[in-house]
């Protein structure tokens, strides 16, 4: 049976996150039943200029496994940190093992009372009258997203897509979420403590991109790399090549390499019977030992536990 997901539409919804959400767990409807709901299924004015008109009302929220709720501008909620009893009543009594949501979505759990005590992130913009409205809440706006557990937030617009990415890959494994990221033309993975604030500039020289070398880095990802023969492929001295490379991703080269390697591993992990210490060899970690610190330090379990738990998935 499909994992069924209630996306809680209300007034004014932000239709980027309303649309990129429901868009992406529909792209594997063998592995998601995605329902859009709204109060007495009303119309639902977005942002985009457009009505919405819901197929369902608030009732399948009570045994929904995952309830979402997107960037909205509705007022009790952004203005007095209340909600209309219904949407009260809904989110407080359902049954859902997972509550998530995405940018300003944030104001309606924390009407709730479901943010309280937690670590919870929004948009960076609406900071100030977020911590006004709910102290309770242990608000990071640093960052993409934040995963409690059962409580999930991210940042406002992109981060809603790592989101639902990094939920694909909690339920069923790096291989599916990375077919959904090749689909929406996404990158497969960002951190969910990755900071909101990247500068990415476009460089007035497309040449002076770091992009090529991570390109060329991605195919190499089971040999020693060297920051130099880095910084050489972009045509860069080291220290130049460090801070675009910084400024064009939001971390260091060898952060970066250790990511995509963490992630190389993961997906070898969930495809092959490959013994650890060769899925260690083609990810470059070398040895399987680093490869169980690597992964523990990132996802927190072993690689064997890891390939145990998404293959049952």
């Amino acid at each position: 049976m499909a994992h069924r997901i209630a996306v809680l539409a209300l007034e004014t919804s932000i239709a980027f996150d309303l649309g990129s959400s429901t868009h992406m767990f529909a792209q594997l409807p063998d592995h998601y039943d995605v329902l859009v709901c709204s109060p007495d299924r009303r119309p639902i004015v977005t942002s985009g200029g457009y009505t919405i008109h819901p197929d369902h009302g608030l009732e399948v929220i009570r045994d929904a496994d995952t309830v979402l709720v997107p960037g909205t501008r509705y007022l009790p909620a952004r203005l007095e940190g209340k909600l209309e009893p219904a949407v009260h009543e809904a989110l407080t009594t359902t049954n859902a093992p997972r509550i998530m949501s995405i940018c300003t979505g944030a104001f309606v759990l924390g009407a709730a009372g479901i943010l309280d005590g937690r670590p919870a992130t929004t948009h960076w913009s609406a900071t100030d009258s977020f911590r006004e409205l709910f102290p309770k809440v242990h608000l990071d706006p640093d960052v993409l997203f934040v995963d409690d557990g059962d409580v999930l937030s991210s940042a406002g617009v992109a981060a809603g897509i790592d989101l639902c990415l990094h939920v694909i890959r909690s339920d069923f494994g790096s291989e599916l979420a990375n077919q959904v990221a090749r689909y929406c033309v996404v990158p497969a993975w960002r951190q969910g403590g990755q900071s909101q604030f990247v500068h990415r500039p476009v460089p007035a020289d497309p040449d002076a991109s770091t992009g090529p070398a991570r390109e060329w880095a991605l195919d190499r990802l089971d040999e020693p790399l060297e920051l130099s023969s880095f910084a050489e492929q972009a045509r860069m001295s080291v220290r130049t090549f460090t801070r675009r490379f910084r400024a064009e991703t939001g971390m260091s080269p060898g952060r970066w390499l250790t990511q995509q390697r963490v992630e190389r591993a993961r997906h070898l992990l969930e495809s092959t019977d490959l013994p650890i210490d060769l899925v260690a060899r083609h990810a470059g970690f070398g040895t399987g030992a680093a490869l169980r610190q690597q992964l523990a330090a990132s996802i927190g379990v072993s690689p064997t536990v890891y390939r145990q738990t998404f293959r049952t998935a």
